[in-house]
């Protein structure tokens, strides 16, 4: 069986890795430089920085910061937020990145993820999939931050990027975001079960437990986790540690 990652996530803005609840009460949590090479260094799997108000800022991702974060980290390494074109995402995999994740930009032009998995590889186009569940039962695809709704059905959304070349689905559940009370494990069952790529949950990860939930109770390849590393609750060996326990094959701390 192949081995689940488990994958710090450093949202940055301003420079300095920040932490909200629902997208939303930022709090300053670290050197985003300092922090990856200390997750690299302690047995992640592998790193996810997202350059979270890009978007709605309407600028380019950090490159630079890019550059430095990339030097200090010796796992594969995935950055997200402001790409939007082919010229962004050549940018960002020439200053080190091995991933870029793609979420509004790809809703807005779809053939986005057509063109750049064919140019760059699949294997290095991440679509980033940010759902919220809707009175209708049904979860809808927000993006901007989570901010806007685009009246996409999640689990469609999921298939057709599969279809356009996607080579991985990072998918966060808006509603648990920060929440810390444990992964939308009915959002990420549906869309595991949708795709035949491999899915990375997040949202709502508060203890180590609730990462052995999400593994034992879908088929997910991959959890990312921000909180909980970024506070010192656990580290990445403990959380690796209760992962055999519960029976989760995971590679070493």
């Amino acid at each position: 069986m192949k081995a689940k990652k488990i994958i710090p996530c450093l949202d940055v803005k301003d420079g300095k890795v920040v932490k909200g609840v629902n997208f939303d009460g930022m709090r300053e949590m670290g050197d985003p430089v300092a922090m990856a090479e200390a997750y690299s260094e302690a047995g992640a799997d592998e790193l996810v920085f997202l350059d979270i108000t890009a978007t709605t800022e309407e600028r380019e991702t950090i490159t630079e910061l890019v550059k430095k974060v990339a030097k200090v980290v010796t796992v594969p390494f995935t950055v997200g937020g402001g790409i939007k074109s082919m010229e962004d995402i050549a940018r960002i995999l020439d200053a080190g990145a091995d991933k870029v994740g793609i979420n509004s930009a790809a809703v807005k032009n779809p053939l986005l993820i057509e063109e750049a998995s064919k140019e760059f590889g699949s294997e290095r186009i991440v679509a980033a999939v940010d759902a919220k569940l809707f009175p209708d039962g049904t979860w809808h695809v927000m993006t901007r931050g989570g901010m806007e709704n685009a009246e996409m059905d999640a689990i469609w959304w999921a298939k057709e990027l599969e279809r356009l070349g996607a080579g991985e689905i990072l998918l966060t559940s808006v509603d648990r975001d920060g929440v810390k009370d444990g992964y939308d494990l009915e959002l990420t069952k549906a869309i595991v079960n949708a795709v035949n790529i491999p899915v990375t949950a997040s949202g709502g990860c508060g203890n180590a437990e609730h990462i052995t939930e999400v593994f034992t109770k879908t088929d997910v390849e991959s959890a990312l986790a921000a909180s909980i590393f970024h506070e010192n609750m656990f580290t990445i060996g403990e959380v690796k540690q209760l992962c055999k326990k519960r029976g989760v094959n995971v590679n070493e701390a």
